[in-house]
C-alpha cells in the first residue's frame, strides 16, 4: 500500500483487526515522489526474494461535485495524469499527443468492481495533478477534459506507473476529503476522510486477503 504521508498510512494500516496484513508505505508527496518511493520498495521486495502481486495507492483527495461528496470513497477504474504534457495555442495537449508515453493506467475491472462493491465506494477517473486545484475554473476545465473524473490526488499515476514497470496490477482508492475547486480550508473534512479510508480497508479484507502476500 502506497499513500503519499504518514496521516494516510496509519489511517490504512489501523483498518479493522479482519483486514489482511499489508506492507503500508508512505512514499512522498506528488506524482515523482510517489514513483521513485514505490519503485524502490518494489525493487527491494523482488531482491529479497519476496515480490509482490498488488499495488495500491491510497489516500484522501478532493471530489468532483456532485458525483463525489466529501466523506464518500472512490475507487479508480482509470488512473490519469491530468496535467502531463504542453499548453498549445488550441488548448492542453496530453503527452501522448506529442507523441511520448502514457497517461492513463487501468487497473483490474473485476478488482475495481469487487472492492466498490465492499464498501460502497463510486467508480470513475481519478486523476493525478501535480497542481491541487484551486479555483473554479480549473475544476471546470479538468471536468470537461476528464468527465467521467470523480476525483483528484497528487500520487496515483506516480505509483501506477511503478508497478507497471515490474508488471504489477495497481488500485487507487481515495477517500474525498474536500470539494475540487476554490481552495476553502474550512471546507475540508481531513479526520473523516481518513476514518472513510480506515473503514473502507477493513470492508475490503476479503478481496485483499486473496491478493496481498506481505505483513506489515
Amino acid at each position: 500500500m502506497a499513500t503519499a504521508v504518514p496521516a494516510e498510512r496509519d489511517a490504512v494500516a489501523g483498518a479493522p483487526a479482519e483486514a489482511p496484513a499489508f506492507d503500508t508505505l508512505a512514499v512522498g508527496v506528488g506524482p515523482a515522489a510517489a514513483a521513485a518511493g514505490t519503485a524502490t520498495a518494489l525493487a527491494r521486495a523482488a531482491a529479497e526474494g519476496r515480490p509482490y502481486t498488488l499495488v495500491v495507492s491510497a489516500g484522501i483527495g478532493g471530489g468532483f461535485l456532485p458525483d463525489a461528496p466529501v466523506g464518500s470513497l472512490v475507487v479508480a477504474d482509470e488512473i490519469t495524469v491530468a496535467d502531463l504534457g504542453a499548453e498549445t495555442p488550441e488548448g492542453f495537449a496530453p503527452v501522448t499527443e506529442l507523441g511520448f508515453g502514457a497517461v492513463t493506467h487501468r487497473p483490474p475491472p473485476s478488482l475495481v468492481r469487487e472492492l466498490a462493491d465492499a464498501c460502497g465506494a463510486a467508480t470513475g477517473t481519478v486523476l493525478t495533478v501535480s497542481t491541487v486545484t484551486g479555483s473554479a475554473e480549473r475544476a471546470a476545465a479538468l471536468r470537461l477534459r476528464h468527465p467521467r473524473a470523480l476525483a483528484e490526488a497528487m500520487e496515483g499515476f506516480g505509483v501506477a506507473e511503478a508497478a507497471v514497470l515490474h508488471g504489477l496490477p495497481v488500485i487507487e482508492v481515495r477517500a474525498v476529503s474536500n470539494p475540487v475547486g476554490p481552495r476553502d480550508r474550512a471546507a475540508w473534512r481531513i479526520g473523516d476522510a481518513l476514518a472513510a479510508l480506515s473503514e473502507a480497508f477493513g470492508k475490503f479484507a476479503p478481496v485483499l486477503r486473496s491478493c496481498t502476500t506481505h505483513d506489515r
